[in-house]
């Protein structure tokens, strides 16, 4: 069950990550932030947003992808950390953990 849900959610974060960082047909050829707002102030600071978002996105699908090895060496549900069994509420949760709530908590 676990594989499947971490599966999906992996399905759903490559495709948000490959829609945030599509490259437009006609991008701006240079943006730059001018001493007035305008357009080219405004695309720069999307264009930070969007970097920003995919990092955290490429994040989260990092600890999917860890998760899912776990899955498959016969280690899900034990922390990385300590060895300990990660409680089943929170991998109801977050089936991505892999890390205890202590061990989470003192990163």
């Amino acid at each position: 069950m676990a594989a499947q849900v971490l599966e999906a959610r992996r399905a759903e974060l490559r495709a948000e990550l490959e829609a945030l960082t599509a490259v437009p047909r006609d991008p701006m050829a240079a943006v730059s932030f001018g001493k007035r707002i305008g357009d080219g102030t405004t695309e720069a600071i999307g264009r930070m947003e969007r970097v920003g978002q995919a990092e955290a996105l490429a994040a989260t699908l990092a600890d999917v992808e860890r998760a899912l090895e776990k899955v498959a060496d016969g280690t899900y549900g034990l922390c990385d950390r300590c060895g300990a069994s990660i409680p089943d509420e929170r991998l109801e949760a977050i089936p991505m953990a892999t890390l205890c709530v202590r061990c989470a908590s003192s990163r």
